[in-house]
């Protein structure tokens, strides 16, 4: 009996006991996969990442960005506004080079996440 044989088994003693007769979402459609719109080769790393709640870089950048910006707001005096709005553009400088390196800008899947992303991170 090979390994996907006891699975099969398993599952159906499961079912036998009723073990599935009560999860939430019972016969409703399965959600949408969300990275449905991305490359298949990339697709699975994308959903290890988020699993792992771990950001590209590129957005590790836009989260901190959207943090300088909250911080910029509160500023209670000019000098440290001045300073957290250089690093804000030092950010912004990196996170534009790095779109333009990747191509991302370009890219249908990037286009369909972008608003997301952006919601998510507060823009």
């Amino acid at each position: 009996m090979d390994f996907g044989q006891i699975i099969e088994e398993k599952i159906k003693q499961a079912i036998d006991r009723g073990d599935f007769d009560d999860l939430p979402g019972k016969g409703k459609p399965l959600p949408k996969d969300e990275f449905a719109y991305l490359p298949e080769d990339v697709r699975n790393s994308y959903r290890i990442l988020k699993n792992a709640n771990m950001l590209p870089e590129e957005m590790i950048l836009k989260k901190e960005m959207a943090e300088l910006e909250y911080l910029i707001a509160e500023a209670a005096d000019q000098d440290r506004e001045k300073e957290l709005k250089k690093k804000w553009s030092e950010k912004k400088i990196r996170f534009d080079l790095m779109m333009e390196k990747r191509k991302l800008n370009q890219s249908g899947a990037f286009g369909q996440y972008q608003n997301k992303i952006n919601r998510r991170l507060g823009f």
